[in-house]
């Protein structure tokens, strides 16, 4: 009889912690690539078709997403969050409040959803990380950043969606003391604090990426790119990348022992080289016109493709020695993401564009015009089984592209 509960028990950690994958923002990698084919080479005349769209979503910039047959996406509704659930035919699940919600400037929702087996994460623009029962938007448990692990919120709110790996959450309060934390997912307990830097988060989603076996965690604070041990909370290197009011929103790009970082405001952007051991790293090169914003940037085949900020033009670079291919202002600046063969280019404009990822040109191969919702176009889109998912504000607008 023991022997069969420790049996049991052994299923229930693997089921419920390491064995589940979570998901991530901007894709299955978080580097924007989405693993899809048999994906439209050109859209009909007026974009593709609108399979479904749900206009009272509220206010925010995060992205939807998707998992297990569900649709997941964060509104900001008379000053409260709101996380929605919707099946595949846009059919509210449920909305479920989990407390007041950035309403200053840029007002709404930042964080995307993470869904783990039966559990959902998000992390407010105040500061507020909050676990979700799956099932009916119930919560389990929640930390207050600033509160419990000295934070301070930064001028345009929290922007962060947590990292999960097995039964850690990783989240960036900020603190001088703990300023990067990892913390048991199942209970909100501290597993291990870092002091990192000391500096103010900075918009950014970390990375988590495995190099020569070491699993290291990544993110940019107010004016450095941190490198820590996922397993200690150890600062293993920093990088020094300032920029004005202090705004790093681009997760970084792992590749081959190269890590792509990059900000806005004229900042640039470039790759460093780890050492063996990822406890050390060398700049290879680095480009003042890879200055996007909050846009971010996708690796295919050997190029970077993004677009900029003070540097408003598309570009694609090399890899490996930085070498410009292209610019182009052919659509307004924006963001990207990237599936079977073809980037997805949703520009401040509100123009979704499809574009053959081709380092010879910028070529624009069909567009359309988002025209639910409200506000900003800054969230990214998501692909999920042949549907783009766009979020325009309080519009979440569900696209056929197979």
């Amino acid at each position: 009889m023991k022997g069969l509960i420790l049996i049991v028990f052994a299923f229930i950690l693997v089921s419920e912690g390491v064995s589940q994958d979570a998901t991530r923002w901007r894709g299955p990698s978080g580097d924007g690539v989405y693993p899809e084919s048999g994906l439209m080479k050109q859209w009909p005349a007026n974009g593709p078709e609108i399979l479904w769209a749900f206009e009272a979503l509220g206010q925010g910039h995060s992205s939807a997403i998707v998992s297990n047959g569900y649709v997941y996406a964060s509104g900001m509704i008379d000053g409260t969050g709101y996380l929605h659930k919707f099946d595949l035919d846009g059919k509210l699940i449920y909305k479920q409040a989990y407390g007041p919600e950035f309403a200053a400037s840029w007002h709404g929702t930042r964080g995307t959803p993470v869904i783990v087996g039966n559990k959902v994460y998000l992390e407010s623009g105040l500061g507020k990380l909050v676990c979700f029962n799956e099932a009916d938007g119930d919560i389990v448990w929640s930390k207050d950043l600033f509160v419990d692990f000295d934070g301070s919120n930064i001028m345009w709110g929290v922007n962060e969606t947590p990292v999960v790996d097995g039964r850690i959450i990783y989240v960036t309060p900020g603190g001088k003391n703990n300023n990067v934390v990892a913390l048991n997912r199942f209970s909100g307990e501290l597993i291990w604090s870092s002091k990192g830097l000391g500096e103010l988060t900075a918009y950014c989603t970390p990375l988590l990426f495995n190099h020569n076996g070491r699993k290291i965690l990544t993110t940019h604070t107010a004016s450095h790119l941190i490198g820590l041990d996922a397993a200690s909370g150890k600062v293993l290197w920093s990088q020094k990348q300032p920029n004005q009011y202090s705004v790093h929103a681009n997760t970084p790009i792992y590749h081959n022992g190269g890590l792509f970082y990059f900000s806005g405001y004229g900042q640039g952007g470039g790759i460093l080289k780890l050492s063996e051991d990822g406890a050390s790293i060398s700049k290879a090169w680095f480009s003042k016109t890879l200055d996007s914003r909050m846009g971010g940037a996708v690796m295919v085949d050997g190029y970077i493709y993004t677009s900029g900020d003070v540097n408003r033009e598309w570009r694609c670079v090399d890899w490996e020695s930085g070498k410009e291919m292209y610019a182009s202002a052919a659509i307004g600046k924006g963001v990207v993401i990237y599936a079977d063969g073809m980037l997805y280019c949703y520009s401040e404009r509100g123009e979704l564009a499809l574009v053959k990822a081709d380092p010879s040109g910028f070529n624009v191969v069909s567009k359309t015009t988002v025209a639910l919702g409200s506000e900003q176009h800054w969230a990214h889109p998501v692909i999920y089984d042949g549907v783009l998912y766009v979020r325009h504000g309080q519009a979440l607008i569900a696209y056929k592209i197979k």
